[in-house]
């Protein structure tokens, strides 16, 4: 699995129960903080856990990278090609583990990216299927929100605060989007 340490990513990793997990530190400006979220869900659940670091940040956009966002950002935490860079890069490391399917933590909300719709994962899994491994995705909570993802994945409250959402900082800047969607996401659940 493709674990970022958000909560879309560790409700699925609580509901999947995958043998391994994997988190990139791709250059983004929390990774520190999404390592530390994905590695203590994976600990909590005897999941192997692992960490790859390949610099991308010279070519990031947005509140990810700590740049002005490019002309093409639909959202300000835009990183071009970031999905299709991540599932390359996980897909290359996974193959050591002799693993056949790649889960990714996408839910419905994320279609605002081009990247993050069924037809995206749908054609990736196809480019990545044809090559050597016949690696396939599978994207569980494309259908739901992440509400009900939470829901259906029965994790525990006190597990999804686990998560790291926050776009800009290792700790939450409570204004930007990850942290919008972490906050009206726990107010919607209940939790104050």
């Amino acid at each position: 699995m493709l674990l970022s340490g958000g909560m879309d990513s560790i409700s699925i990793a609580y509901w999947k129960r995958p043998n391994y997990a994997i988190t990139i530190d791709y250059g983004q400006l929390p990774a520190e903080s999404e390592i530390r979220a994905a590695r203590s869900i994976c600990n909590l659940l005897d999941i192997e856990h692992i960490v790859l670091n390949v610099d991308c940040s010279e070519l990031g956009s947005g509140d990810l990278s700590g740049k002005k966002s490019i002309n093409l950002a639909p959202v300000t935490e835009w990183w071009p090609y970031r999905n299709q860079l991540l599932i390359t890069l996980a897909s290359m490391k996974m193959l050591e583990f002799n693993v056949k399917t790649l889960l990714i933590g996408s839910v419905s909300n994320d279609e605002i990216h081009k990247d993050g719709t069924k037809e995206f994962y749908d054609k990736i899994s196809d480019l990545i299927g044809m090559q050597e491994g016949e690696l396939k995705l599978e994207v569980p909570a494309i259908g739901f929100t992440t509400v009900e993802l939470i829901k259906l994945s029965s994790i525990p409250l006190s597990k999804l605060l686990i998560a790291h959402s926050c776009h800009k900082s290792n700790e939450p800047c409570m204004n930007c989007n990850g942290c919008n969607k972490y906050l009206f996401t726990l107010q919607y659940l209940g939790i104050e």
